[in-house]
């Protein structure tokens, strides 16, 4: 689920905070590194969750429907296509989902209301209308309606956003990532998906888990040697101007020229310049790149790099 890329983002998050609030207890800060990762996988099922909520929703309003003393003969007779699409039922009938929902307090029964604004959404939208209006549809439809539903109508929903930042504010930074990793996994469903297809393990692997831990803890411990790297290699900067963010983004790719050895150094580069464009200033990723490909001249040149294996590619 968590991308190398998507790790060196908490971790970046998580030294911002330690540095911010002075603090000196390396370990509960590492707590907090791992609790914001396992509250990312929380976003993700939340958001399983709700298109569960939507099904159950659609399927309640077209039962009252067909009770009202005077139904029409559409209300008599509904369409279930949408009620009975099969990516949806796949998550309603998903009893590994249904089990993480429980042990983990995942409900939106105390927050109906935005259901029932999605819901309406997705009714008002031609997506639906058009879905409906086909006299037959393959898997095929089936997925493309609820990808095109959640591309178009849920994932931009304002009043979505606005319950995700009051549940948990980190997860305005997760959302992104998140919203991509479940429509990968919509994208990908077969109609024979095993049944814990929709869910994946939150590391890709072990090294994975550990590479996160080493990273923090090697980037703060190693702190000082590193600022002693950047400094005379800003010659138009004082070290004390640089901003906080790309001070942190250069200490963590200068940690993984020097402590990561199976790490190459291109990925190191290419990895902070593109998180640099995405959460610092627009010419930050052209500054830490002036930078750092300093410093990579330098390491060769004193034959100072200790790459090995997969690091020397």
């Amino acid at each position: 689920m968590l991308t190398r890329r998507h790790i060196r983002v908490k971790v970046m998050q998580s030294i911002y905070a330690f540095t911010q609030s002075q603090n000196t207890d390396l370990g509960k800060e590492e707590k907090f590194l791992s609790s914001s990762m396992e509250n990312m996988y929380n976003l993700y099922l939340t958001l399983l969750s709700l298109l569960v909520e939507i099904q159950k929703m659609a399927d309640e309003q077209l039962t009252l429907s067909q009770k009202k003393y005077l139904a029409t003969k559409e209300e008599k007779n509904p369409k279930r296509k949408f009620v009975d699409n099969p990516v949806l039922l796949k998550l309603v009938n998903d009893a590994i989902l249904a089990e993480k929902l429980e042990n983990r307090g995942i409900s939106w029964e105390l927050d109906e209301e935005y259901v029932k604004i999605i819901y309406k959404a997705i009714l008002e939208s031609e997506i639906y209308a058009e879905y409906l209006a086909k006299d037959t549809t393959d898997f095929k439809d089936d997925k493309k309606v609820i990808i095109d539903l959640f591309q178009k109508v849920i994932a931009p929903n304002e009043k979505l956003y606005e319950y995700i930042e009051d549940k948990k504010l980190t997860w305005v930074d997760d959302l992104p990532l998140v919203n991509t990793l479940l429509l990968k996994m919509i994208k990908k469903l077969k109609g024979d998906a095993a049944e814990n297809y929709f869910h994946p393990s939150l590391f890709k692997d072990d090294d994975d888990k550990l590479f996160a831990s080493l990273l923090f803890k090697k980037t703060i411990l190693n702190d000082e040697r590193i600022q002693q790297e950047i400094e005379g290699k800003t010659p138009n900067w004082d070290t004390d101007r640089i901003a906080d963010l790309d001070a942190i983004l250069l200490k963590m790719a200068i940690c993984e020229f020097l402590k990561f050895p199976s790490i190459p150094v291109k990925v190191t580069i290419n990895e902070y310049l593109e998180i640099a464009k995405e959460y610092s200033t627009p010419k930050s990723s052209i500054f830490i790149n002036g930078i750092l490909d300093k410093l990579v001249k330098e390491y060769q040149a004193n034959n100072s790099l200790n790459k090995s294996g997969r690091g020397l590619m």
